[in-house]
Parts: C-alpha cells; sequence; structure tokens
C-alpha cells in the first residue's frame, strides 16, 4: 500500500498548478477518497488540503522570488482567480504577502515533497479480530471536542463527569449489545486528524435500533464491518499510541479501509498511568470497498 500511497502522492504533485483531483489520486492508491484522506492525515501529521496548499505556495514562492512574471501571473498559473486570494494563501503559508517577499527577500516557509516508507521501530504485535455487526443505535450525552494525541483530553473528562446519575443508570439499563457496557465514541466532522481537530464525542451505551430514548441523545449507526483492537497499558498513552498504530501501521499492512461512521472505545475508567484494558472500534470495509473483504 506505502508504495500506491507513493504513487499518489506523484499524481499530486503534477496537479500543484492546477486543480487536484482528490477522487483520481485516491484511485491511484487503490482506496476510497475517504479512506485516502484520513490515512494521509494520520500519517502526515496535516490535512491532505493543508499539504497541498504548502506545496503550492513553496513552488508559487520560487517564482515570486525569481521575479520573471508578474504576480498576477504566478497567481493565475497556481489556479487562483486574483490577485487578493493569492495573496491570502501565500500569506497563511509564509506569514508575509507576495509582494512583501519580492521586495525585501523576507524569510519563506518551505513544504518539501513528502513520501512515505516503513520504519522498523520494534516488535510490537498488535491483537485485533474483524467482527460483522448488524445496526445499532448508541445512546447518552454528546458534546463536541478537539483532539488531543499526548496526555488527557480535559473536555472530554469534563463531559464524563458532568453526567448525572440517572443518565449513567439508564444508559446501563440499554446496553445490549457488544462491546457492552458505557462506551465512548468520536465522530469526526472533518478528515483532519491533527491536534485541535473536533469531534463529537459521546458518552453512552450500544444497544438495539428500536430502543425508545427520549431522555438521552441518541446516533444510529447502520450495518458494517469493524476492526476490534484489544489493548492493555497505562492510561491514556497506550491507548493514544494504539489509535496512532492503527492508522500509521495496520491499515498499511492489511486488505482494508477505514469507513465513515464512530469510532467506539470501551474502556474501564481509572488514574492517570493506571494499567487498563480496553478496546477500540474501527469502522472498516475490504481494500475494493466490499465490507468484509
Amino acid at each position: 500500500m506505502l508504495e500506491r500511497l507513493n504513487q499518489a502522492l506523484d499524481h499530486l504533485e503534477t496537479c500543484l498548478d492546477r486543480e487536484v483531483d482528490v477522487a483520481e489520486a485516491a484511485r491511484i492508491a487503490a482506496v476510497s477518497e475517504y479512506h485516502f484522506r484520513r490515512l494521509f492525515s494520520a500519517l502526515a501529521g496535516m490535512p491532505l488540503p493543508v499539504y497541498v496548499r504548502r506545496r503550492r505556495m513553496t513552488l508559487a514562492a520560487a517564482e515570486v522570488l525569481a521575479g520573471q512574471d508578474t504576480l498576477l501571473d504566478v497567481a493565475v498559473r497556481y489556479g487562483y482567480g486574483s490577485g487578493e486570494a493569492f495573496a491570502r494563501a501565500f500569506r497563511s503559508v509564509h506569514g508575509i504577502g507576495p509582494g512583501e517577499a519580492r521586495r525585501t527577500g523576507a524569510l519563506l516557509t518551505a513544504q518539501p515533497r513528502m513520501s512515505f516508507r516503513v520504519v522498523v521501530e520494534g516488535s510490537t504485535t498488535m491483537r485485533y479480530r474483524i467482527v460483522e455487526k448488524e445496526a445499532f443505535r448508541i445512546v447518552g450525552r454528546k458534546t463536541r471536542v478537539p483532539l488531543v494525541h499526548e496526555g488527557v483530553n480535559s473536555a472530554a473528562a469534563a463531559h464524563l463527569q458532568s453526567l448525572d446519575e440517572r443518565a449513567i443508570v439508564r444508559m446501563k439499563e440499554l446496553a445490549d449489545r457488544e462491546p457492552e457496557g458505557i462506551v465512548s465514541a468520536a465522530v469526526y466532522l472533518t478528515d483532519s486528524r491533527e491536534e485541535g481537530a473536533e469531534a463529537d464525542y459521546w458518552i453512552g451505551a450500544v444497544t438495539g435500533p428500536e430502543a425508545a430514548v427520549e431522555e438521552l441523545d441518541a446516533l444510529d449507526v447502520p450495518a458494517g464491518t469493524w476492526a476490534v483492537f484489544d489493548n492493555d497499558g497505562p492510561y491514556p498513552g497506550a491507548l493514544q499510541a494504539l489509535w496512532r498504530d492503527v492508522f500509521t501501521q495496520w491499515f498499511p499492512s492489511n486488505p482494508y479501509t477505514s469507513r465513515p461512521g464512530p469510532e467506539l472505545l470501551r474502556t474501564r475508567p481509572v488514574e492517570i498511568g493506571e494499567e487498563t484494558h480496553s478496546q477500540l472500534w474501527i469502522p472498516i470495509e475490504g481494500s475494493s470497498g466490499d465490507a468484509g473483504a
């Protein structure tokens, strides 16, 4: 898969002077556009549009400094319909406008061309199983939180602490599907997995799609395939490392891709740094696009 991803990056590089066809890049990588965007974000540490904009402005900066064309000519060459739009994009990457860069020779920021490769860091194994799951409903309480890659997510912790006893009791009564008990679920609002990106964060229970939940929020989830990862280690560091490894190691090495849907987590609440057992559920499909392939 890494070879195909690098071929897709080669394709993106040829499109920097025109509209980037992400769907074609995903086709070259032999994955869905959804998975391509998510996998790129996890591997690169930035959303795909950010990388494309930084690469485009890196190339544009060289032409701005060369001074052979007008700023409007450079803007049009890189797909901007006006000098103002080009200047905004240029400033977002370099911190100054193209006119200032040409006049002062100020320090600019370059985004190197990216490629992916395998780095062997150890002999860690990942325990997982593939589960076909019928449609279900998550019932509970939700809020919006930023992603935190290391350490405690204070917004998520505050949401958990805000739950009243009546809501918790009702969730436990409704929990009749795997993963059992009280779980958390993350529904990502964009393809970005960078620090600070937002997600809808649920605390709730997994139950049947027909469950009546007037007093709780509900999220209906269609039938599909899930990869379930078992994890033991200190909380929350081991879980954050597991999520990273799923997207940077497991997906590139297995014939599955991610698909839209909530990511579920069942874990036992413990103090920071204490050992705990957890299960992480990731919605997947076969790399051909057929669930369970």
